[in-house]
Parts: C-alpha cells; sequence; structure tokens
C-alpha cells in the first residue's frame, strides 16, 4: 500500500507547470501582429478639406501630403519645402510601392502648391492619385 501512494506522489519540482510553449506562442503572435498591423499616416496638420458630393475611399495609401491655408506643404509630419516634395514622396512610395498618395489641400490653399504636389508625384511615378475631401 505504501509503495502504490510513493509511484503516484509527485515532488515539488514535477507539479510546476512550464510556460515555457505559451510564451513562445505569446511571443509569435506579438511579432505576427506587429508585423502585419497598418499604422495610421498621418501628414502633421489638420486642413479643412473642401467638400464634395461624390466621394471614394483608399484602401491603401502610402503617402499623405497636406497643404496648409498659408501654402506649407506637410509630409510625414514634417514641413517640406517645394522642391523636396518629390524626393519624399520616393522615399515613402518605395517603403510601401501598393499604396497610393492622397493630398489633403486645405479650402484656403491656393492651386499653385496643390499642382506642384501633383507634378511632383507625376514625376515620381505614382499614378494612384487623390484628394482628399468632406461629404
Amino acid at each position: 500500500m505504501r509503495r502504490a501512494a510513493n509511484r503516484f506522489s509527485r515532488t515539488d519540482e514535477e507539479s510546476d507547470i512550464n510556460l515555457t510553449p505559451m510564451l513562445d506562442v505569446v511571443f509569435i503572435m506579438l511579432i505576427f501582429f506587429i508585423v502585419t498591423a497598418t499604422f495610421i499616416k498621418q501628414a502633421g496638420i489638420e486642413v479643412l478639406r473642401p467638400s464634395a458630393m461624390t466621394g471614394e475611399k483608399r484602401p491603401t495609401v502610402s503617402v499623405l501630403v497636406a497643404i496648409s491655408a498659408n501654402g506649407d506643404i506637410w509630409i510625414d509630419k514634417k514641413r517640406v519645402d517645394v522642391n523636396a516634395v518629390r524626393a519624399h514622396i520616393e522615399r515613402l512610395h518605395s517603403e510601401n510601392p501598393k499604396g497610393g498618395l492622397v493630398i489633403q489641400a486645405d479650402r484656403a490653399a491656393k492651386s499653385e502648391k496643390l499642382m506642384a504636389v501633383l507634378n511632383a508625384a507625376r514625376a515620381a511615378g505614382l499614378t494612384e492619385v487623390a484628394i482628399s475631401t468632406d461629404t
């Protein structure tokens, strides 16, 4: 009788739960979610977008450009000179070639700045270009 009790009794070392496989799975899931997550792109400023009767949502955006009311161009939370817009667009587009360009121009922004950004996008080889509006 005593011998049977020893056969089924466990020491403290054997009764601990091994958490290593569970931690491995949690870390793999964390890495998966970080890699596959899409991050919200922000231009750096808030603009009053013009209103439009029709609009279409863009699912993939790799470059977001904002034009303020006073004509400042913002890309990736930085104020950018008009002459450097093409280089910034090319750099951001190379990080995500499947995405397009969205321009957020303020209602009071001059169309010259908008045309300069559109020309820079065309020179950079982007074909998917949209102008953000309010509906």
